[in-house]
């Protein structure tokens, strides 16, 4: 099961008008340790940035599980309830999911969620799906290394 972190890098960013603005933009990484979420977020952002950088934050997430969309530019973070029957007091319980969607717009979230969760036997809820302010997810290959989500071609 993989642990997920929320990343924030802070650097200048060039605005259309030419001014410059400092940034702080949230990223999401798989790793381990804080430590080692800090150093994949280094190393996988550094190709991107020109300049210097700052990792303002790192924080754990309670995601547990992402659906990925190649033609998605944006991420959606779906609350599920998932509902079982407590069967000595005969209530039903909810226990809460997170789960980040990856989609072009909330109706395709909406879509690739529901196609994500086709093969589950738990009876479930979806209790909201909202944009995520995620820049990008940078999940683990097999070799360790972070690659960055598939990403359709703009």
């Amino acid at each position: 099961m993989a642990i997920w972190f929320e990343t924030k890098v802070r650097y200048d960013k060039m605005q259309e008008n030419g001014t410059v603005k400092t940034v702080n933009e949230p990223y999401l990484v798989d790793a381990l340790t804080f430590t080692e979420a800090e150093a994949r977020i280094i190393e996988a952002i550094t190709p991107y940035l020109s300049g210097e950088f700052t990792v303002s934050a790192v924080k754990k997430t309670k995601i547990s599980e992402i659906f990925f969309d190649d033609s998605g530019d944006r991420y959606y973070n779906a609350k599920v309830n998932f509902i079982t029957l407590d069967e000595k007091k005969g209530v039903e319980k909810k226990s809460a999911s997170y789960i980040l969607v990856q989609a072009s717009d909330l109706e395709g979230a909406l879509a690739r969620f529901k196609e994500g969760m086709q093969g589950t036997m738990a009876d479930y809820d979806l209790a909201s799906l909202v944009e995520s302010p995620l820049c990008d997810v940078f999940p683990v290959d097999l070799s360790g290394a972070p690659k960055p989500a598939p990403k359709a071609e703009e």
